[in-house]
């Protein structure tokens, strides 16, 4: 009889976080496309942010800033992978710092859609290797994420 080797995956944890926003699908959409708008609401409470790349379009890249009130800056990185107007909007993500071989890169995916006149969008990344890597991204995230409902009641 033949030796059979088994092999188990390592478990992967994914964040969601969903959002009901009073704006239409595709002003939401815009809200993630363009520069001008992203330094507005991208970072958690009390960071400010700059975008240094966007090449929005299916294969480009980006590159955002996010700092701290004391100074302290983070990048972030990643390449669009699915662009579909109004829906759904896919890229890599993955902090800049260290040493780049040892990067770890997650995929995000926002997905749009319309609720009446209200917008529903759901934020997914995966995959994290542990619970506590996964959860130290829902505070941030979830910051952004109302950050990007107080601008959008602003315009």
């Amino acid at each position: 009889m033949a030796a059979r080797t088994e092999t188990a995956e390592a478990p992967q944890y994914a964040l969601e976080i969903s959002r009901l926003f009073d704006a239409p699908p595709g002003l939401v959409f815009k809200l993630w496309t363009t520069p001008e708008h992203l330094v507005r609401w991208w970072g958690p409470k009390n960071f400010s942010s700059t975008t240094e790349i966007l090449e929005f379009r299916e294969g480009g890249r980006y590159r955002h800033l996010i700092h701290r009130p004391d100074g302290q800056t983070y990048a972030m990185s990643g390449v669009f992978r699915e662009i579909v107007q109004a829906k759904r909007i896919v890229f890599t993500f993955a902090w800049d710092e260290g040493d780049f071989q040892d990067r770890v890169e997650t995929l995000v995916t926002v997905s749009i859609t319309a609720e009446g006149d209200r917008t529903r969008l759901t934020f997914r990344q995966e995959p994290f290797a542990d619970i506590e890597t996964r959860d130290s991204h829902i505070e941030g995230w979830s910051e952004c994420l109302d950050k990007l409902d107080v601008y959008l009641a602003s315009i």
